[in-house]
């Protein structure tokens, strides 16, 4: 776990339609982490919390893993954050700030 975040950090549960939502918003935003040859270190996961409280929405570019949905998912479970998509080698993450939440997820309408 990243030394940052809490022990009991979980990912957010989004719907399909919550996730599209983030991609949509995540488009213009260039990849603010880069997981190179060495793969997922500490040092990567801490550069990713600190860009999670910072951004709450963030691109990850891999480099060229050997299997780029293992290894989304596992940032994805590393950083307590939730995976939105996969785009090419491009790994979209979404985890609200605890203290100032910034992004308003859309709700479905009840009825």
């Amino acid at each position: 776990m990243v030394p940052n975040s809490p022990e009991s950090a979980r990912s957010p549960e989004l719907a399909s339609f919550q996730r599209k939502a983030l991609r949509g918003l995540a488009n213009p935003l260039r990849p603010v982490v880069h997981v190179g040859e060495a793969g997922v270190s500490d040092a990567v996961l801490r550069a990713l919390d600190d860009a999670l409280l910072a951004h709450e929405l963030v691109k990850v570019r891999l480099l060229a893993p050997e299997d780029k949905k293992a290894t989304a998912r596992a940032i994805a479970d590393e950083s307590g954050a939730a995976l939105c998509g996969l785009v090419g080698h491009t790994v979209i993450l979404y985890r609200p700030n605890p203290d100032n939440p910034r992004i308003v997820l859309p709700e479905r309408p009840a009825g």
